[in-house]
């Protein structure tokens, strides 16, 4: 169809821990999905594979993209750029690990290198059998010695000592290579996986471990963005947790202004905080600042202090909350915490029913397909304007059902919400009294309630958990009109 339908694979150290949805008859798909992971600290390489899932038979790679550890942690800020994706060849992927136990005599002549090779695990199956056949080849100084092949196995148990002699002069810049081969019958062995150790460390303090095998460095030529690119955002996020006791300070002088009300709404910590993050840092700090409050029972006086402090800089109510203030943030992420099961009885009846029907609807003249629309009459396509009125009728009609669907949730809406916003349209109300102004403290909360909740949740119903898929083009342009 000259179309794809894409979905990531997302892979730690060979592991896979997240996989996207699939985009649809798409070569230009959006997700917009968002993964936190917990990973070990000693993990070595993040890598995301674009796939085009295919109903019959296996799924097809497109390409993918690999991060190393270092190249990730080396960016305070996070990786968030468009990266091109390599090419994939399934048979030379590796993955699993070995142990190994490396050490160099520090006496007698000549000195040895001793190379311990245990075991390996979870190595890659190269045979039809679902299995490999490993041996081990490890290479020092111009020297090569070999292991035994174990039959039928991805995880291969050798107990096998390698010793290699070490010529005066021979430590500088050598290189102990360890590389883990499928043996074949017939035809070339398989390549496993490698792993590489300075002669000068091991000498200084011998080495003992399991270690990650890695990949042939690539020679392939450069696609340049051949096969695509992937936008990614990565951040590395390294949290060393302590006894609640440790922090016992810090939430008093988070707190000190909810407890000790009548402070000046300059200088205390909370209103520091506005001070010094960035736009790109606030929605984190307001993330925390929700479940730090929610966990003290003051998560509605947190955001009636913050929206105060905004109310008090404020001098047109016209862009009252319209910028990602760290109160607007600590709204919206208190709202997705609070009120997501609320949203989901409010919105997915709707959102269900739309997915299903996949009725087509455009009201832009430049994009309306009058051939592909569903209903054709006897005289041939619809008109410009058939497809419009129809278009019309069917979009006010859902945007009725959602409407009612929203007015008639009053007691369902979690009374933590109501309180807050309660609280909200009080302090516009002391901000903006004069009579001109008496709409803006309805649309104070009707500009968290809709552009920042309800809407967002229809336009993307996978990221707001509404729907397990992401919709395909035809609903997905519903949806967008929808939420305008």
């Amino acid at each position: 169809s000259g179309s794809s339908d894409p979905y990531c694979v997302v892979k730690v150290d060979n592991e896979v821990v997240a996989r996207t949805a699939t985009v649809w008859k798409s070569l230009n798909p959006f997700w917009g999905e968002e993964y936190t992971l917990r990973l070990p600290c000693g993990f070595r390489n993040l890598s995301v594979y674009v796939l085009d899932e295919d109903t019959i038979g296996q799924d097809d790679i497109i390409g993918k993209v690999s991060l190393s550890h270092q190249q990730i942690s080396a960016e305070p800020r996070g990786v968030d750029s468009w990266l091109s994706l390599s090419p994939v060849d399934p048979d030379k992927e590796v993955q699993g690990e070995i142990h190994l136990e490396l050490q160099v005599t520090m006496q007698g002549h000549p000195r040895m290198l001793r190379c311990h090779l245990i075991e390996a695990r979870d190595l890659a199956p190269r045979d039809l059998s679902g299995t490999s056949d490993p041996f081990a080849r490890v290479s020092c100084c111009g020297h090569t010695l070999e292991t035994a092949v174990i039959k039928k196995t991805r995880f291969p148990h050798w107990d096998e000592v390698l010793e290699f002699e070490l010529a005066e002069g021979e430590l500088g810049q050598a290189v102990l290579s360890v590389e883990l081969w499928d043996w074949d019958i017939v035809g070339k062995n398989d390549f496993l996986g490698r792993v590489e150790f300075p002669l000068d460390t091991i000498c200084t303090d011998p080495t003992k471990g399991w270690f990650q095998l890695l990949p042939f460095p690539s020679t392939a030529a450069d696609p340049r963005g051949q096969l695509g690119a992937l936008r990614l955002a990565v951040r590395l996020v390294e949290d060393r947790v302590l006894p609640l006791s440790y922090y016992q300070p810090l939430i008093q002088l988070l707190t000190e202004p909810i407890l000790r009300p009548g402070q000046p709404l300059i200088g205390t910590a909370l209103a520091v905080l506005e001070e010094v993050t960035s736009g790109e840092s606030r929605q984190d700090v307001a993330t925390k600042l929700v479940k730090i409050f929610l966990g003290q029972g003051l998560v509605v006086p947190l955001l009636d202090y913050l929206t105060a402090c905004e109310l008090a800089r404020t001098t047109d109510p016209n862009i009252l909350f319209r910028s990602n203030s760290l109160a607007s943030k600590s709204v919206e992420q208190f709202m997705k915490v609070v009120g997501l099961p609320y949203l989901h009885e409010v919105l997915k009846p709707v959102v269900n029913r739309i997915f299903e029907e996949k009725k087509y609807v455009e009201l832009d003249p430049g994009k309306m397909e009058l051939s592909r629309s569903r209903r054709i009459s006897f005289k041939g396509s619809l008109s410009e304007a058939q497809v419009r009125d129809s278009s019309l009728e069917l979009l006010k009609g859902y945007l009725r059902d959602i409407v009612d669907a929203i007015v008639g949730s009053v007691e369902k809406c979690p009374l933590l919400m109501r309180m807050a916003f309660k609280q909200l349209r009080r302090r516009v109300e002391e901000r903006f009294p004069s009579v001109q102004h008496k709409e803006v403290q309805y649309f104070s909360i009707s500009g968290f309630l809709f552009l920042r909740f309800f809407a967002p949740a229809v336009l993307t119903p996978k990221l707001f958990s509404l729907r397990e898929q992401h919709a395909d083009p035809r609903t997905g342009r519903t949806l967008l009109l929808l939420a305008k």
